[in-house]
């Protein structure tokens, strides 16, 4: 009941429009274009009392000093691993900080990069570099211990005074439970263990593989003391989290066994660009592998970028697209970077066809991963949620930038390595021509994922990218059933124009059937934002897994 009081609170439920919303452009030259269903159809190929909280998310931003105050676009600039005036960061044990701590910036290898274009510099993982221009967003300009200078993706790395838990193999970040169980039945190891977020803002989790008595995932909350200890059980407390980890690697101490390894082999993030400013792919650069799919539009095959990384490359049909308008668009969407959405790595403008180059999805469409794996997910809500709040992260950092993707559905999701979701074709439904995707009245238009306005003045908003998204939910807890099942797109619209909204999916929690309605409000000031859907839905996750 405590929850449904809280869904129902209008600054939760966001019922105003968001400040993206008269502000929203489409990723087009020609805001007067409608819709179309832009989809190449990837398929499964492609691609443990109480504690005083310590942040486990942010942490001030350091001024450092070069003759006169600067600050820096990625926060701190200190030689270790301490917060200004020593304190060290959260869980981290504490070091003294160099006097000469305030004239360079010092950042650290998350991953390992291998530098392929001109202009760029590897990384090692955990490797110190020094900061030279970090003027740019995406690509930053370092030096190594030996001198080397070189381009760096900024998303790889992350400064010393900073770095907290990243450094160490077990610490996953903003990982859900979820998600955490499935990484860790993976390997299906005793013992095998990582370190998260906790749902609960401010507080970490250790997530522990255990085949006692059978196989499972127990988790448990990493508390504190009065006297600023961690500990899972009281009586084994430690100043420090890896402490506590290295502790608990050789003492169980409480837990279900002892804690021997963790995940090996994980992913690294895309970039954004395959290079420093590269948006244009020559076609001789890729190597073009298995067919993912085919569609309206052209196919989509795997390819390896000069034989090094994954990506899926849509060879689109001449005639589909207005495609000067679209390379123009791309050089910017190649910087929109976030872990929910699928990275558009660049283009083959000067070839024929045109091939559009994006990260590589193992598990394609979001859509056939639901279809293929029904009996296993559809008794999961847990996980199913999880699904949908990825969705509503990667659009909620659309919204934020003022980007609408207008052919929001679960075919458009792509699932890959951990079941991470990601949204695919943001805003590429602007530069098609065929007018039967264009037009509401077309008969290839998603009429099942549109919302009054669109169907009648064809006005695409942030707010019918939200309709569009509560049909998406709806997908995702019936396993990829069809919207409306056989009716017609005329019996469509007039149900919509009455108000008559899609039955709760029977697997589905009521508190995530009313998200679902809310994102169904006639109006589109009614329905509430991203930013706030995603709030929304974490509550419900938070309270559905306690």
């Amino acid at each position: 009941m405590m929850l449904l009081s809280a869904l129902k609170l209008g600054t939760l439920l966001g019922t105003g429009s968001s400040p993206a919303q008269n502000s929203t452009r489409s990723i087009s030259p020609n805001n007067s274009t409608s819709t179309s269903q832009f989809n190449l159809n990837h398929n499964s190929s492609g691609s443990l009392g109480s504690s005083t909280p310590i942040s486990a998310s942010t942490q001030p931003s350091v001024t450092t000093f070069k003759q006169s105050p600067t600050i820096l676009n990625s926060g701190a600039t200190l030689l270790d691993n301490t917060m200004p005036g020593g304190i060290p960061t959260p869980g981290t044990p504490n070091s003294k900080a160099k006097d000469n701590s305030h004239f360079v910036k010092i950042v650290v290898a998350l991953y390992p990069f291998k530098a392929i274009e001109g202009g760029d510099l590897s990384l090692e993982k955990n490797a110190e570099y020094e900061v030279i221009d970090d003027s740019q967003e995406h690509w930053w300009k370092v030096k190594d211990a030996l001198g080397n200078v070189g381009y760096i993706p900024s998303n790889y790395v992350k400064p010393k005074a900073l770095l907290g838990l990243e450094r160490y193999e077990w610490y996953v970040g903003d990982m859900s439970r979820q998600r955490a169980e499935s990484l860790l039945k993976q390997g299906d190891k005793e013992g095998c263990f990582v370190v998260r977020k906790s749902s609960t803002k401010g507080l970490y989790t250790l997530s522990l593989h255990t085949k006692v008595p059978q196989s499972h995932v127990k988790h448990y909350h990493i508390k504190q003391n009065a006297r600023g200890e961690y500990y899972l059980s009281e009586k084994h407390c430690c100043e420090t989290i890896p402490d506590l980890v290295n502790y608990h690697r050789h003492n169980s101490g409480g837990l279900a066994c002892r804690l021997k390894s963790s995940p090996c082999d994980r992913p690294v993030p895309p970039t954004a660009g395959l290079s420093h400013d590269k948006w244009e792919i020559h076609p001789h650069e890729l190597i073009l592998m298995e067919e993912l799919g085919s569609g309206q539009f052209g196919v989509v095959r795997r390819g390896k970028w000069r034989g090094s990384i994954d990506t899926a490359v849509k060879m689109m049909k001449e005639g589909t697209m207005s495609e000067d308008d679209f390379i123009e668009e791309a050089k910017v969407m190649t910087k929109l970077q976030h872990p929910n959405l699928v990275q558009l790595y660049g283009v083959c403008s000067k070839h024929r066809p045109i091939y559009i180059v994006t990260e590589y999805m193992k598990h394609g469409s979001l859509l056939n991963y639901l279809r293929r794996h029904e009996t296993t997910l559809i008794g999961n809500m847990g996980l199913l949620l999880d699904m949908c709040i990825q969705v509503s992260k990667g659009m909620a950092y659309l919204e934020r930038h003022n980007y609408i993707h207008r052919d929001l559905a679960a075919r458009n999701c792509l699932v890959g390595s951990e079941n991470v979701v990601k949204v695919a074709d943001f805003g590429l439904a602007r530069y098609v021509l065929d007018d039967q995707y264009t037009s509401s009245g077309g008969t290839k238009f998603p009429i099942k994922w549109a919302p009054p306005e669109v169907l009648n003045y064809t006005r695409f908003s942030s707010k019918s990218d939200v309709w569009a998204y509560g049909v998406l939910m709806w997908e995702v807890f019936t396993c990829g059933k069809m919207p409306y099942g056989r009716l017609k797109n005329t019996e469509v619209v007039e149900r919509v124009q009455r108000g008559i909204i899609l039955e709760k999916p029977k697997s589905c929690a009521k508190e995530i059937y009313d998200v679902m309605k809310k994102c169904w409000s006639h109006g589109p000031e009614e329905r509430p934002s991203f930013r706030i859907l995603k709030e929304q839905l974490a509550l419900v996750a938070q309270t559905l897994t306690d």
